[in-house]
């Protein structure tokens, strides 16, 4: 399998997010992706590469305009304010909630940034920008090499994406990878397309990008919303909305769910997918169902990811992988050699 690897995840490191209502390290860190890197090299499970350069104008299939052009000034702006804002980083304080309007555009930029935005846990840093930008890159450059007969690319970059919607971002998320890549594999060719999201939090962001569209399917295995973030996005009864009707499933499953649980879950979405007819997947690939993340609250082992990529193997699709969460992501270790994948099993994808 290939991986195409952001070379400038690490511009982006915030300092701090507002978490359970105090200023507290960021959990999202480069660390997650220089490991699984430095894990991908030892195991020598396939090339790594630097993604091809996209133009700009290829975020517009996913997100709108006057966004881009928001992220894309936002840190300049933010330092323009007050030159001691080059040593702090930018967290949204304010929002447009139920009765407020959004499709104005204020000048001032605090109103921008809450408008542009869906909490004050995603920092905003002088690098932001450029790794997000970068990460899109590893998504398209995935989605371009199966199309083109890979049978399996992974995207792997930070920050992550599938929290981010069309005109907002949030759950650290800025661009959405897999929307991208779900995108530009809709633009190769292919007429159906499954997103498969396996992130412990709900990819609400990717949910909401294809809600009424038909040719693209979305379902998600995650935590609860009555008790896990996002909290207002990813109960069972949304099913999509006019074209878009029926191809929406969500499995919200409650904190303390083991495997067993979870893979019956994920081989009936996978049987849904089968039945849409899908022709490519893309893998929003998070890691925090692990037993030991700090934020989530599965309990998957490490020996059960070798499982996981079994089914999804066996599913037959070309296929995607984007790397989401995961916050403990060096304790999912394979000591074991005998737990290592073999060639072949790396071939099934």
């Amino acid at each position: 399998m290939i991986t195409f690897f952001n070379q400038l995840h690490a511009r982006h490191q915030g300092k701090f997010e507002m978490f359970r209502g105090e200023l507290v390290p960021c959990f999202e860190v480069p660390a997650r992706v220089d490991h699984v890197l430095a894990e991908l090299e030892k195991r020598r499970l396939g090339l790594v590469v630097v993604p091809e350069a996209f133009d700009g104008s290829v975020l517009l299939g996913v997100h709108s305009q006057r966004y881009l052009d928001f992220l894309a000034s936002a840190w300049d702006e933010w330092v323009g304010l007050d030159v001691a804002n080059a040593e702090r980083d930018a967290l949204p304080s304010v929002w447009p909630v139920r009765t407020l309007r959004s499709e104005v555009l204020p000048s001032n930029f605090a109103a921008r940034m809450g408008l542009f935005s869906m909490d004050a846990g995603s920092p905003l840093t002088s690098g932001t920008w450029e790794a997000a930008r970068a990460g899109a890159d590893c998504a398209l450059s995935a989605a371009v090499a199966v199309a083109g007969g890979e049978r399996a690319a992974f995207a792997l970059t930070r920050p992550p994406g599938h929290h981010a919607g069309a005109d907002f971002f949030g759950g650290y998320c800025f661009l959405n990878n897999a929307a991208l890549a779900a995108q530009q594999l809709r633009t190769q060719g292919f007429e159906r397309v499954a997103i498969l999201d396996l992130d412990y939090h709900h990819g609400n962001g990717t949910q909401a990008i294809f809600y009424e569209r038909a040719d693209v399917y979305f379902t998600s295995i995650h935590g609860d919303p009555q008790t896990e973030y996002p909290f207002y996005l990813g109960y069972a009864d949304e099913l999509g909305a006019g074209a878009g009707r029926d191809f929406n499933r969500n499995w919200p499953l409650p904190r303390g769910t083991g495997f067993d649980v979870w893979r019956a879950t994920l081989q009936q979405a996978l049987s849904d997918i089968a039945k849409f007819g899908a022709q490519a997947l893309v893998v929003s690939l998070g890691m925090d169902t692990f037993v030991g993340d700090p934020i989530a609250g599965f309990t998957l082992q490490t020996q059960d990811y070798l499982q996981v990529g079994e089914d999804l193997a066996k599913a037959g699709l070309p296929t995607v992988f984007v790397f989401e969460g995961g916050y403990a992501v060096a304790d999912v270790v394979f000591s074991n050699p005998g737990m290592s994948l073999k060639a072949e099993e790396v071939e099934n994808f």
